[in-house]
């Protein structure tokens, strides 16, 4: 049987956690505003539903990966309060994959969106 209680309070746990990305993050908040003007337009342009879906699923990729780059940075600013080489490794590559990530789906928005682009100017 389902616990709404419990249900409750980890969407209410989660949406905290949302709280904390977009008010400690920067790069999230940008990446927030790229996702924000990718959304309006894939409904502004006439994509198909695999195309509008693909935005949708980078743009989880890439917000998803942020989040998962700020746990990892905690983790190792909790562990390793004093510079650690280590640790600084492990946060890079962190960013690493917030980078690969984000630059991959720049470049399939890019393929995506050129076509009716070129058509506006």
């Amino acid at each position: 049987m389902i616990d709404f209680k419990r249900l409750k309070d980890s969407f209410k746990f989660a949406f905290s956690g949302l709280k904390t990305v977009f008010k400690e993050e920067q790069c999230f908040r940008i990446e927030l505003i790229f996702a924000a003007i990718a959304s309006a337009a894939s409904f502004y342009f006439p994509l198909s539903s695999e195309e509008r879906a693909i935005i949708f699923i980078l743009i989880a990729l890439v917000l998803g990966s942020e989040i998962l780059n700020s746990i990892i940075e905690r983790i190792m600013n909790a562990l390793y309060p004093s510079f650690d080489e280590k640790a600084g490794k492990i946060k890079d590559l962190g960013g690493a994959l917030v980078l690969v990530l984000s630059l991959a789906s720049a470049a399939i928005g890019i393929a995506i969106f050129l076509p009716y682009l070129t058509e506006i100017f």
